[in-house]
């Protein structure tokens, strides 16, 4: 039954010592959190007397007329007063037993409460799919009776029907049609719901069954919980001279193989039958029985890897990392190519030799296969990969791995931030400045930098964010102003003044910045050449790629070398338009143009929405004036393609985008093709930038950096610093030098000059003048409230009275309400709420409950702390 005025986001789980035994008088109830939509509160449950259930344990309850997944709470001695207890219904059984250590359900609760989110929603993210799914009670035949036998054992299971010579003739008539249902099926097995269906009052004769012993009744847990299960043939007896030459051929291949060999495998070597298996078995030298098999992601097999030798800068942050055995943040700015990565591997190799395991996050997928090569090649079996890409097996099986304490390195996504991992040592973000590291839907609207900084607090560990080109909120978090990377200075492990980082005034702990200034082996920074299309265009160059870049690419394709082109969009053009009249091919369902996508030679031309995927052939004639004159325009991988094979047909290329990496293992197929020569270069979107590492680039090609610069968002500048500097980063980090090429229509922007010159320091100085003037962050803080609905006019009014009840605050300041900059999307029509206010004095915000009862059913309210994306 439902309890209000329960405040989630104080609960603590209790120790497992208050768990309920059987035959106490205490902790007869429990109470739960039930995986269902609409609802957030608790529910009191009584407890079985056969089970021992503990605050965390995932537990199958009956709600309604549903099986439904839930959460232990808490176990009570008493339930509420206001509750009659035959009212209370009685918990169905333990689907997993918990895994919930008090600092893990700390956080849990913290991410509920900070963006505004209810704690089931979160525990949501924290699980692996399909774990709270809906199990489903089941009856079954003693026995497993079925199609055309007796019962077997099932009516051997009452003494007292076997002393008649009918012993269904005692059965009522509702127990006798059960029974008879489960004999005609095959494994003599249905669910509760379908006897339900079937017989009137099913739940009778099961009851009758069940007392006679002729059935019995389990619960099936959701299915992805369930193990995977294998054959295994294993060799128990010495090999005989009465066998035949085929039988002990294969008993030879058993034994010389350990002994054991998954029945699959021995089959195939052997080129056998599984008769013949079964025939070994039943004289006894074999046994075949059924294992789990862990759904891991399987990576190649890699050549052992050892610790490489650092450089002063690194041993200096390696050593200062290495004395932090409590909560302290790091920020580790090394230029791309300083050798982060191989200060995490140091870092991280006494811990698993502590018993320690570790945790390192990553912003793309992409990223993912490289980094888990390198980290496989030096731990082995140790390393495990957890992200959305995975199968739910595979994310369910590598979920319960870590729960087993053994020490290990965990590498993932934003979502690995919530991994099970028990005596944790470290926490590492790389690339921690990605706006991949934020979710804007579905709820929680959580950042994973954010989270980790929570989580290493609360597991007593240090938290290592990595960097060329760090957030500014992680900036001014650990410093007033560092030095500049570049310069002569060092201050790697010195700790710093935090007066100024609120963040870690809140937490109480300790900040470091630690600088990795050059390349390994000193290589240089390649020089950046910036590059006026406007100038291209008046002396005659049409082409989308500039004079300078066509010579880089032949010279490319001559000197047998790699580089990469960095394109802001994917797909072929950005819109199609009519020359004639001047019309714009647009989306039925959104308000932007179709991107035109080439699919393959002499298919038919595609026109698709980058929002809500709508696709549509492309039209011979204008939908309005009928002419002929269509024409695409703008640029994205596709057009590149395209203009590529045209003007360098012996250059060849692997594009890299959501379009060509949307197969399972494509990210590492198309980057191992890369790295064995197979192409001259990568095209690709913001994939190319997110550290990778190819030693034999030696070109790197920004087609059009405008597209980064234009955007109406306070964060553009910085997001396009931080786009282009790390793309530059790729190039010249093998012995060869490098070279990058910038194609701009404004050369004069401030973040062009600073790529051009790799100056961090002078770029963020700038900024944070700006930001600062203006109340944004890191300085101020945003909370976003995101307005959808079908209804153009009732999302609108909407909108108009949230913003009119929140204008009686004084203490924070409100912006808008104001459309979206794309109104609609997916027919749903938007608008946004901006509340901004300081970070040094928290105001009294919104009671965010008062705020939704402001929205009819029709309109969503997304409510995104922190946003990164305001557009």
């Amino acid at each position: 039954m439902y309890i209000n005025d329960i405040n989630l986001s104080s609960l603590v789980v209790s120790e497992p010592s208050e768990s309920y035994k059987s035959g106490e008088t205490v902790n007869r109830w429990v109470e739960v959190l039930v995986d269902c939509p609409g609802s957030t509160g608790l529910f009191t449950y009584r407890l079985p007397a056969q089970l021992e259930i503990k605050p965390g344990d995932i537990l199958s309850v009956p709600f309604g007329a549903q099986q439904l997944g839930a959460i232990a709470i808490r176990l009570l001695a008493q339930p509420n007063i206001d509750l009659p207890p035959e009212k209370i219904r009685e918990v169905e059984d333990i689907v997993s037993v918990g895994f919930f250590p008090s600092a893990y359900w700390e956080l849990l609760n913290r991410v509920a409460a900070y963006y505004y989110t209810p704690l089931i929603q979160v525990i949501r993210v924290a699980l692996p799919p399909g774990l709270l799914g809906r199990s489903q009670r089941r009856i079954r035949l003693v026995g497993g009776g079925g199609a055309g036998g007796q019962g077997g054992r099932g009516a051997e299971g009452s003494r007292y029907l076997l002393g008649s010579a009918d012993p269904l003739a005692f059965l009522t008539p509702t127990a006798r049609q059960v029974w008879e249902l489960l004999q005609g099926q095959p494994g003599g097995d249905y669910s509760f719901v379908y006897l339900q269906q079937k017989v009137k009052s099913a739940y009778r004769g099961i009851r009758e069954l069940l007392r006679f012993g002729l059935v019995e009744s389990y619960l099936e847990p959701p299915r992805l919980t369930r193990p995977k299960l294998q054959k295994a043939v294993i060799l128990t007896g010495t090999i005989d001279q009465e066998l035949t030459t085929r039988q002990r051929e294969i008993l030879e291949v058993l034994r010389r193989q350990g002994g054991e060999l998954w029945q699959n495998e021995l089959l195939q070597i052997c080129n056998a039958s599984s008769s013949i298996l079964k025939t070994l078995a039943q004289k006894g030298y074999i046994v075949v029985e059924e294992r789990e098999v862990l759904r891991t992601e399987q990576g190649p097999t890699l050549v052992g890897d050892g610790a490489k030798s650092l450089t002063t800068d690194q041993a200096s942050a390696l050593a200062t990392i290495q004395t932090l055995d409590e909560f302290a943040q790091v920020l580790l700015h090394g230029v791309t190519g300083s050798g982060k990565t191989e200060v995490y591997l140091q870092a991280i190799a006494p811990l698993l030799n502590q018993g320690k395991s570790a945790l390192v996050l990553v912003p793309e997928i992409g990223l993912t296969p490289q980094l888990t090569d390198r980290f496989r090649a030096r731990f082995g079996n140790k390393v495990s990969v957890y992200h959305s890409a995975l199968s739910d097996g595979e994310r369910y099986d590598t979920w319960r791995q870590m729960l087993t304490g053994e020490p290990q390195v965990v590498i993932g996504t934003r979502s690995a931030v919530f991994a099970p991992l028990p005596n944790l040592g470290l926490i590492i973000l790389d690339e921690e400045h990605d706006s991949s590291f934020k979710q804007d839907s579905p709820i929680p609207t959580y950042h994973a930098r954010t989270v980790a900084l929570w989580r290493a607090e609360l597991e007593n560990c240090p938290l290592v964010l990595g960097s060329a080109t760090p957030s500014l909120e992680t900036w001014v978090s650990v410093g007033t102003s560092p030095p500049s990377p570049l310069s002569a200075s060092r201050e790697g492990g010195q700790e710093r003044n935090l007066d100024s980082s609120l963040l870690n005034q809140k937490l109480g702990g300790k900040s470091y910045y630690l600088s990795l200034p050059e390349r390994i082996n000193s290589r240089p920074l390649p020089p950046v050449e910036i590059v006026d299309m406007r100038q291209e265009l008046q002396q005659g160059n049409r082409s989308i790629f500039s004079r300078s870049l066509q010579a880089a690419l032949q010279e490319l394709q001559e000197r047998k070398q790699q580089g990469i082109l960095f394109i802001h969009r994917r797909g072929h053009s950005t819109f199609v338009s009519c020359r004639s009249c001047g019309y714009v091919l647009e989306c039925p369902h959104c308000d932007v143009s179709l991107a035109y996508h080439h699919t393959e030679e002499k298919a038919p031309e595609l026109l698709r929405c980058h929002y809500c995927n709508y696709a549509r052939s492309h039209p011979k004639f204008c939908p309005d004036c009928s002419s002929p004159y269509l024409k695409f325009f703008g640029s994205g991988t596709q057009r590149v393609t395209q203009e590529l094979a045209r003007q360098f047909r012996d250059l060849k290329f692997i594009r890299f985008d959501s379009d060509t990496t949307r197969n399972k293992g494509s990210h590492r197929t198309l980057l191992t093709q890369f790295a064995n020569g197979e192409a001259h270069l990568l095209v690709g979107t913001q994939m190319l930038t997110k550290g990778l590492d190819l030693p034999q680039v030696t070109l790197v090609g920004v087609v059009a950096a405008d597209g980064l610069l234009n955007l109406s968002d306070y964060r553009a500048s910085e997001r396009a610093f931080q786009t282009l500097t790390q793309v530059a980063g790729r190039a010249g980090r093998g012995e060869d030098p490098g070279r990058v090429i910038v194609q701009t229509y404004t050369t004069e922007h401030q973040v062009i000059a600073a790529v051009r010159s790799h100056d961090y320091q002078s770029f963020s100085e700038a900024e944070l003048e700006q930001r600062q003037a203006l109340n944004y962050p890191p300085y101020g803080r945003l909370i976003l409230l995101r307005l959808s609905s079908l209804d153009p006019i009732q999302v609108q009014n909407t909108a108009q009275v949230i913003a009119t009840a929140l204008s009686t605050e004084e203490e924070f300041e409100i912006l808008g309400p104001a459309p979206a900059s794309i109104l609609r999307v997916a027919n749903r029509y938007r608008w946004q709420i901006l509340i901004k206010f300081a970070p040094d004095a928290l105001p009294r915000l919104p009671d965010w409950e008062e705020v939704r009862s402001l929205c009819p059913s029709s309109v969503s309210l997304t409510i995104d702390v922190d946003p990164l994306n305001i557009m």
